[in-house]
């Protein structure tokens, strides 16, 4: 979980600070900077950090970091959707299980998915319900901690 943290925080450098071009280019830069990744989780942290392509103004294209205010505003999405289609929050040792509103399940699972949680390996929607699975070491206090830090309204039981 720290070399991934540590690897984010280089990518968002790299970006700010160098004119990148494609991620071939940022896989080379990672490597000099002592990573040892692959294209597909390069990939996958593109994605969860929201880097986009922008024109340079000439002929090509380059990397870029969504703003701090876009990020804010698109956390907030996020919350709504939660807050909109939850019904309770209930976890064992390994998994988290929440409860939604018919049809939410796929907006909650989005919402916690795209809140970027270190806490969670991945979500599974169904009509009604979320499963989320916890990594390793990380319990449902733990989980419920993190998620009322990004969602300060939350109630456990509804």
């Amino acid at each position: 979980m720290k070399e991934r943290s540590e690897r984010l925080k280089a990518i968002k450098k790299l970006i700010k600070n160098n004119r990148i071009e494609s991620q071939d280019e940022l896989l080379h830069e990672l490597t000099k900077e002592g990573f040892d990744v692959t294209q597909a989780t390069l990939s996958r942290d593109l994605k969860l950090l929201k880097v986009g392509k922008v024109s340079d103004g000439h002929a090509g294209y380059v990397y870029t970091l969504q703003s701090d205010e876009d990020r804010g505003e698109s956390e907030q999405i996020f919350v709504q959707d939660f807050l909109r289609g939850y019904v309770s929050i209930d976890w064992n040792a390994t998994t988290v299980v929440i409860k939604t509103f018919g049809g939410h399940a796929d907006a909650v699972a989005n919402a916690l998915d795209c809140l970027n949680l270190d806490e969670i390996l991945g979500t599974v929607a169904g009509d009604s319900c979320v499963f989320a699975a916890l990594r390793a070491g990380v319990s449902g206090e733990d989980f419920m901690k993190t998620l009322k830090k990004h969602i300060p309204d939350l109630e456990e039981d509804l």
